[in-house]
């Protein structure tokens, strides 16, 4: 099985949970508060239904996405954001609907993109492999917010070595976009999984180290906990730096989360 493949068949285990526990909502569920502020249940979802739309636009109709484009730029920081508004509006059948369409339609459209060409994105182009990873690592992620809400506990999978992954490579974007120099060093990263397997990052001798549960590492990175309420244990001023803030995904700089 190619990487890709194991993304997007571990992207469908993610997506099938999320799925089962919104699935039987009835629409005060849908109307759920979650942890992101201003996100219900209903957004959380449509917003993870229309990026996976937009990820199958860019994967295949180069036309369409330079008019999606145009149209995000008039309202940069908001317009991500205003999509989750107003498909959350539809109603729950129609949410999960359109979201079991886009599902379908998004590893067939990333496995046919030709090798080696990427795709654009609204940040630098991304291959069809790092896109999965991405749609993996959102989907995760919101699916957590969805689980407070819901007050069902999250599975912890040995899946989440995607965004342990993403979460390392991301170090230097997360030094960059707080306007800070970026450590000219790399860190060694290990971290032990749900399943207690040993994963590392980085030369064995590096000078600054990063320890703990990889799940708490995924969290963080994810901007889903605040840095004291993890296991994590840094050594070095820029290991504990990154650590306060760390962030897998594209955009501005996040606001985290306050401690528990």
């Amino acid at each position: 099985m190619s990487l890709l493949d194991d993304l997007l068949a571990d992207l469908k285990l993610e997506g099938d949970q999320l799925w089962n526990a919104v699935a039987g909502l009835d629409a005060d569920g849908w109307r759920t508060p979650t942890p992101a502020a201003g996100w219900t249940v209903a957004t959380t979802v449509a917003h993870l239904l229309w990026t996976d739309e937009v990820a199958v636009v860019a994967a295949t109709d180069k036309d369409a996405w330079d008019e999606l484009v145009l149209v995000a730029i008039q309202d940069p920081t908001r317009y991500v954001d205003q999509q989750a508004i107003e498909v959350a509006r539809l109603s729950p059948e129609a949410l999960l609907a359109r979201w079991g369409k886009a599902r379908e339609a998004l590893p067939a459209a990333l496995r046919a993109v030709p090798n080696g060409q990427k795709m654009p994105w609204f940040g630098p182009p991304m291959s069809p492999t790092s896109m999965a990873t991405a749609r993996f690592m959102e989907t995760w992620a919101h699916a957590l917010d969805v689980c407070d809400a819901l007050g069902v506990e999250p599975e912890q999978s040995d899946r989440i070595r995607h965004v342990a992954h993403l979460g390392v490579r991301t170090r230097d974007f997360a030094f960059s976009v707080h306007e800070l120099p970026p450590p000219t060093e790399e860190f060694r990263t290990d971290l032990v999984s749900p399943s207690g397997d040993q994963w590392s990052w980085g030369p064995e001798d590096a000078a600054q180290t990063v320890t703990g549960s990889a799940w708490d590492f995924c969290l963080l990175v994810t901007q889903r906990v605040h840095r004291d309420d993890t296991d994590l244990v840094a050594s070095g001023a820029d290991a504990e730096q990154w650590l306060t803030i760390a962030q897998a995904f594209a955009g501005p700089a996040g606001e985290g989360r306050g401690k528990r």
